[in-house]
């Protein structure tokens, strides 16, 4: 008896019919371990939080207490100068005999494990990483929370997630569901965290991702209120009366920020090719860093640390010229200095901290007063510099409680993001992923695979063999010296699909020899053929083409099971041409040839 066999039931994706998304009831399995996932993720900020102000007590003021301190009321002197020195050596100690992965800010780290890595982390990135920071943070390194804390939350989530059968984007899911958390808990800002997750750590735009992020986020900030308090951490209650042209000097601040940006951008790695030729192994690094810090201690202690008393004063107004300026010159060097020594700590409090005060500076001339266009300067420098805008804006928005700053940020924000975009083809977090010799791409994009059918791209005028065509005859035809196809479609008299041959086939037929009087029919019939259909989308035909192993594969009607047509892997591949038509032909539609090339008939759906 005849039959073909469609093996498409087997395969990962296209199940069913296809439709918007490709989520499944899977996605609740997410959703239950992404609640235990963000409150764990929530315990670890507070528990990194409390750890970087004991360092800080301890070291600077000679006191046990998790209490936060501010760095403007150490003493300067010759401890000012050693204290950051001798936690870059601790920290270097770490990495060098604990794990390397604690060196830099984490979130570098983080999207490598996503990409390469399978999503997996050690178990000891999770105990060294907050530790190293508080360490670096707390001897007065000039950084922030939450770089260490998606690092620390991812390895939690990643670490989770390895304790079951979960495939490696189930992973990635739970690794970004505990980084948002972490951020969530440090900065009370789930919407941020979670246009974070999309525009930095998922790579994808996907239900079964989107979900289990979202309650990791919101999970963790219902425990906010119980480990932190409530309320934005920035309260900027301001509603400044913008003139008609206060857009237009919202987008003039936000160049600003772009090309303040590029130059840190630039300045960051041109100083890390400064250390790979220190004649030192690079556990020592940390300590010169940290020397370099220590100096910079010594001008303007108020740039060591974390500097969130810094950001407190940008948008409340205490602030004055000059010390914004030593401030702003201060704070650059030594954290760029001393993130490319190799350090550990985050990058997003030194952005809004540097961005906060070119933009409070700018503000003394512009209107509606230095604080609002300090709180503009972050965003735009955070959107800009992790090329991450509306992360930025919402980031803003969440941490100060002022929804009426919406416009502007958004004009400054997209502006930052557009010089960033166009001077530096990778951002501050890619540059180092790219040195170690990993390509990524930041942009996302509807799978043309999920788009086109079959029907639009299969060759409609078919060659194939009759059923009753003799073995010899199609030993003969196979091993003729005109150019053939590796296989060929065999039907029946009314065109009905009966099987397929190959040129393996007819090779071992003609190796046996004991086929000589029979004909394709007593040969294939048999054989269950692997078949397509014009509806099915091309993700799934080549789906099939790998599952089966196959170069060519015959498309069937559904009712009648005649061949309508043969999808090669050559087609499949000049779907590429098509997206590089359409982002390279610039042609005015009512001026264009009545004719269309093939490329352009499959972009606009017509069959080829």
């Amino acid at each position: 008896m005849r039959q073909t066999l469609d093996i498409t039931g087997g395969l990962p994706r296209h199940r069913g019919k296809p439709g918007d998304f490709t989520a499944d009831r899977r996605v609740l399995v997410l959703i239950g371990m992404a609640l235990l996932v963000g409150s764990l993720g929530a315990g670890a900020a507070w528990m990194l939080l409390k750890l970087i102000a004991l360092v800080t007590n301890l070291v600077w003021f000679g006191h046990i207490s998790t209490e936060n301190a501010s760095l403007a009321n150490a003493h300067p002197g010759i401890w000012m100068v050693l204290a950051p020195a001798l936690g870059g050596l601790v920290i270097g100690l770490m990495a060098r005999f604990g794990s390397e992965k604690i060196r830099g800010h984490g979130i570098p780290e983080a999207i490598e494990a996503i990409l390469i890595g399978g999503s997996r982390m050690q178990p000891k990135v999770a105990i060294l990483k907050p530790l190293s920071s508080a360490v670096s943070i707390g001897s007065g390194g000039p950084f922030g929370a939450e770089g260490p804390i998606i690092m620390t939350g991812g390895a939690i989530g990643s670490i989770f997630a390895q304790c079951f059968h979960l495939t490696a984007a189930e992973r990635k899911t739970l690794l970004v569901a505990g980084a948002a958390a972490g951020m969530t808990a440090i900065f009370g800002t789930p919407i941020a965290a979670v246009l974070l997750a999309v525009e930095l750590l998922l790579f994808e735009w996907k239900p079964r991702s989107f979900l289990p992020v979202v309650t990791g986020a919101v999970i963790s900030a219902a425990w906010r209120p119980l480990l932190f308090g409530t309320g934005p951490l920035f309260p900027f209650a301001e509603r400044p009366d913008l003139p008609w042209w206060g857009l237009a000097a919202a987008i003039g601040v936000g160049i600003v920020a772009g090309l303040q940006s590029g130059l840190m951008t630039r300045l960051l790695y041109a100083a890390e090719d400064l250390f790979d030729h220190v004649p030192l192994h690079w556990m020592w690094w940390p300590m010169l860093g940290g020397l370099v810090v220590g100096l910079g201690g010594l001008v303007d202690p108020r740039a060591l640390g974390v500097g969130y008393d810094v950001i407190a004063d940008l948008l409340s107004g205490h602030m004055v010229r000059d010390e914004a300026i030593r401030l702003l010159l201060v704070k650059s060097a030594i954290w760029v200095i001393a993130l490319a020594s190799g350090t550990s700590g985050g990058v997003l409090a030194p952005l809004l901290i540097l961005g906060g005060t070119a933009g409070w500076m700018e503000g003394l001339v512009l209107p509606g007063g230095a604080s609002f266009w300090a709180l503009v300067g972050m965003a735009a420098m955070m959107g800009g510099t992790m090329r991450s805008p509306l992360t930025g804006v919402m980031f803003a928005i969440e941490l100060t409680g002022n929804i009426d700053m919406l416009l502007p940020l958004l004009a400054a924000t997209g502006a930052a993001h557009a010089v960033t975009v166009l001077l530096l083809k990778r951002s501050i977090l890619t540059e180092k992923i790219a040195r170690r010799g990993q390509h990524i791409t930041r942009e996302y994009a509807i799978d043309p695979f999920e788009l086109l059918r079959a029907a639009d791209v299969m060759v409609t005028n078919v060659d194939t063999l009759p059923v009753d065509m003799p073995i010899d005859a199609a030993v003969a035809f196979f091993t003729s010296d005109e150019r053939r196809h590796k296989s060929y479609p065999v039907v029946a008299a009314d065109g009905r699909l009966t099987g397929m041959v190959t040129r393996a086939d007819v090779l071992r037929w003609r190796t046996e020899g004991d086929h000589q009087a029979a004909t394709l029919d007593d040969v294939v019939s048999d054989t269950s053929a692997v078949v397509a259909h014009p509806d099915d989308v091309l993700g799934r035909v080549a789906d099939l083409m790998v599952a089966s192993d196959l170069g060519r594969l015959p498309v069937v009607d559904r009712a009648s099971h005649r061949v309508v047509g043969l999808v090669a892997r050559k087609d499949l591949l000049r779907i590429r041409a098509v997206v590089n038509a359409q982002e390279e032909d610039r042609n005015a539609y009512f001026l264009r040839e009545k004719t269309l090339v093939p490329e352009a008939r499959i972009a606009e759906g017509q069959p080829l």
